[in-house]
Parts: structure tokens; C-alpha cells; sequence
């Protein structure tokens, strides 16, 4: 018997979420670069940047309670606004207050209170709105899988890692014909489209009255993580799932940091990060069809290991002759290229560990209440990221670049001894991450009543 198509809700709401991540991954490759250069030191930069992460992975729990109050349409309606008036406020500092780009980071703050104060409230927009997006789109995929739920969030995630490829492509072909803030451009307009896609053509799905859920009020949700939060086994679970999630947000810290500081002084952070994508598009299948048996605390070991060694063979250009920006295949630096085979690894990482997050945690939240914990399980997410930026902006500038000097370009030249102890200390937290969550295992199968779970 021939199964139904999807309904047009399904593919609006996809579309729509094309539009949103474009808008989002056209200035993500370059938020810390922007924030230096407007003047905001060494250390605010990734620390507002680990805040922005942090409001996208962390509200979701709240904002999802909101939108299944108002209705999806209206939610995802104000969400739109606030992400393209947040966008709009991210370049407000160079189009409308005067603000200069330097061509370098320094130590101190130099920029206004005034660029502070935009940035800080672009930041708060553009968190909350895409908070609001996440669970209208994913909550609209369950409503419209027609019971195709694996095939229906297959295609979402497809179309989210395409909506990423796009905007990193628009912003790289508008910032290199204009300047760098024009990446807000990309993020305006393709948040705009969305708004414009939503009002016209996107319709709520009726959930079945079986999947019918009682509205919550905020103050219950808080109450439900208190809850989560008394279980034991899922509280340690998220903590020794954070070190992934630390090393993953430095893609967008520590990495575009040291293209622009040691290798290279105007990189294609948005063009080498598409390493990202490029690899969970094709991947994807490949690596769960011949992993998708291992279990899912090995499977978070082993991605959590990658991640690791990521980081690790950043040592070998510093040993190389020449050094790191020594020209390689296509005039580009070998340092740039270990940077984006990072990338391309830390994707594979994630292919292994994060796509086994909801399963594992599915089976270990206690019967009945699989909802209620899976609502937290972007918590690691929201932890690692808002310690990533921080402690990763400490890495770079107190060890990886400690004892650095400039060349005549302007670029720094590292200190072999400590560059090599910064990647092996963020090395060594993978590392020590992936031996957590291994003792976590050993620990949580050691007890008979879960075994079958965690196994």
C-alpha cells in the first residue's frame, strides 16, 4: 500500500528551517573575529559568543512551553522578528554608531559602552528567537511524520545541515565582495524570508488526540527540571557529556581565533568550516548503517575520542619545515588545512556521539516520563558552550599563544613547547571526557536494574 506524503506543513516547516540556520551559520563562523575587531579585547569576544550558544541550546526549555501556548505560527511569527531585528543590532555598531573595524584584537577593551550595549542586546534577540524556532520546527516534524517519525527528522536533519552549507556559502561570496558586517545582511534577509514563508504559507498541525499534551505553565517546567535534576544517573550523564560539547564550540572559539591570529590574516573561516556539514551530510547513512548497533555510551566514547585526536593533530604543522603557514595544495597554509580536517573530524565525532544523546537518554529516563527528560537533553549543549567561550579564549591567548611574537604581517608566531601544550590540554579533555562517560557506563550497568538500558 502506497504511504501518504508528507503534508505541506512538514516542507514549509523544513524550508523554514533552511532559512533560520542559513541566517544563523552566515555569521557564526566569525561572531569572536567581529567582536575583536570592534575593540572587545581578547576574552569578551568568545565569552559573549559562549552566552549567544548558550541562549539557543538552553532556552528551548522554556520558549517551547510558551509556543505550545500561543500556537506555533504566532510563536515562530515573533521569533522571526526578534531574530531580524537581533541581526539588524549585530552590524547596528559599524552601520549606525560609527564604530570601526580594527584589523586586529588587543588585549584591552577599547570599544564604547554604547557598541557594548548593542551587542549584548543583539545577542539577547538573536538567542531568544532562535530558542522560540527549535521546538516549532521539531515539535512540527512529529505532528507531520504521518508515523514516518525515523524518515521525517532524517530530512530535517539533512535540510539543517544544507540550510548551514548556504548561509556560510551567501556570506562568503557577499563579505568577500563587501565587508565583513555584511554577513548580517545574509542573516537579516534570510530571517526575513522565513518571517515572509511562515505568515503565508506555514499552517499549525492537529496533533492526534492521542499525542495530546496538557499546556504547561512556565513555573510547572521549572519544577519538571527540578525533578530531572533529583535523578542521579542523568545528572552525572550531562556532566560527563559536557567536556563534547566544550571541544564543539570551539569550532566557532579557539578555531577561527587561531586562523586569523597565527595563519592567516583574512581566512575563509565561513568557507573551511563548511567541513562541518559537508561531512554529516555524507556520512551520515554510512555511519549508521555500520554503527548504529554499537551501543550508545560506546558510541559517545568514540566520538568523544575523535574529538579529542581532533584537536591533537594540530600539533604536526608546528613541526613541520616551514611551520603552519608554510603554502600548501591551492596556495593554502598546511596550518589552515589541519584546521579544517579538525572540522571535518570533529563532525565525525558527532556522528558518533551526539546523534546517540536522545536514544541513551530515552532509555534511561524512568517509564512514563521519556518526554520530560528528553526536554533537557540539549542541557550538555548549553553547558559545554557557555564554558567553551571563557575557557577557551584562556587556552588561546594564556598557553596556545603564550610566548608568541609578531611577524612583519602582523600574524604571531608561536612558541612550539606551548602552542603544542595548548592542543594537547584541549586534547586531554576529550580525552578525560571520553574516560567519564566510559567509568559512567561501568558504573551505571554495574547496577542489574539498568543494565538493559545502558548496555
Amino acid at each position: 500500500m502506497e504511504q501518504a506524503p508528507f503534508p505541506r506543513a512538514f516542507w514549509t516547516a523544513n524550508v523554514t528551517e533552511l532559512f533560520e540556520r542559513g541566517a544563523y551559520y552566515a555569521m557564526a563562523s566569525f561572531v569572536v573575529l567581529y567582536f575583536g575587531r570592534l575593540g572587545m579585547g581578547h576574552y569578551w569576544p568568545s565569552t559573549l559568543n559562549s552566552v549567544l550558544w548558550t541562549l539557543v541550546y538552553f532556552l528551548p526549555i522554556l520558549s517551547g512551553t510558551i509556543a505550545d501556548q500561543i500556537g506555533f505560527k504566532k510563536a515562530l511569527l515573533g521569533a522571526f522578528v526578534l531574530l531580524t531585528c537581533g541581526y539588524l543590532l549585530m552590524g547596528a555598531p559599524v552601520w549606525f554608531e560609527g564604530a570601526s573595524l580594527i584589523d586586529k584584537a588587543g588585549d584591552q577593551v577599547t570599544t564604547s559602552p554604547l557598541v557594548v550595549v548593542t551587542t549584548v542586546a543583539a545577542i539577547l534577540l538573536i538567542g531568544l528567537g532562535g530558542s522560540i524556532v527549535k521546538p516549532c520546527i521539531s515539535g512540527t516534524v512529529q505532528k507531520t511524520s504521518v508515523g514516518r517519525a525515523t524518515l521525517a527528522f532524517g530530512i530535517f536533519y539533512m535540510v539543517i545541515n544544507i540550510g548551514s552549507l548556504f548561509g556560510r556559502g551567501a556570506s562568503y561570496f557577499v563579505r568577500t565582495r563587501s565587508s565583513l558586517p555584511s554577513i548580517f545582511v545574509v542573516s537579516m534577509t534570510c530571517a526575513t524570508l522565513a518571517f515572509f514563508l511562515v505568515a503565508l504559507l506555514y499552517r499549525t498541525p492537529d496533533a492526534p488526540q492521542a499525542a495530546a499534551r496538557p499546556r504547561k505553565s512556565v513555573g510547572s517546567v521549572l519544577l519538571d527540571m527540578v525533578l530531572v535534576l533529583r535523578s542521579p544517573r542523568f545528572v552525572l550523564f550531562l556532566l560527563v557529556n559536557v567536556g563534547f560539547n566544550f571541544l564543539y564550540s570551539q569550532v566557532y572559539n579557539v578555531l577561527p581565533l587561531y586562523l586569523a591570529t597565527v595563519l592567516e590574516k583574512k581566512p575563509a573561516v565561513d568557507v573551511y568550516t563548511m567541513a562541518n556539514p559537508i561531512v554529516i551530510v555524507a556520512f551520515q547513512l554510512l555511519v549508521t548503517r555500520k554503527f548504529g548497533k554499537m551501543a550508545p555510551v560506546r558510541s559517545m566514547v568514540v566520538g568523544t575520542v575523535i574529538i579529542g585526536l581532533a584537536m591533537l593533530i594540530n600539533v604536526a604543522p608546528l613541526y613541520m619545515a616551514g611551520g603552519p603557514r608554510t603554502p600548501g595544495p591551492f596556495g593554502i597554509p598546511i596550518g589552515s588545512l589541519f584546521i579544517v580536517a579538525t572540522v571535518a573530524l570533529i563532525a565525525m565525532g558527532e556522528l558518533f556521539a551526539q546523534a546517540r544523546v536522545f536514544e541513551y537518554i530515552g532509555a534511561l529516563a524512568p517509564k512514563g516520563q521519556e518526554g520530560l527528560f528528553l526536554g533537557y537533553a540539549n542541557l550538555p549543549t548549553a553547558l559545554g558552550s557557555l564554558a567553551g567561550g571563557p575557557v577557551g579564549a584562556y587556552l588561546f591567548h594564556d598557553l596556545i599563544c603564550r610566548g608568541a611574537t609578531k611577524d612583519e604581517s602582523g600574524l604571531l608566531v608561536l612558541d612550539r613547547t606551548n602552542a603544542t601544550l595548548g592542543w594537547l590540554v584541549l586534547m586531554g579533555i576529550g580525552f578525560a571526557s571520553a574516560a567519564g562517560l566510559w567509568l559512567y557506563h561501568r558504573w551505571v550497568t554495574a547496577s542489574p536494574a539498568s543494565a538493559s538500558t545502558a548496555a
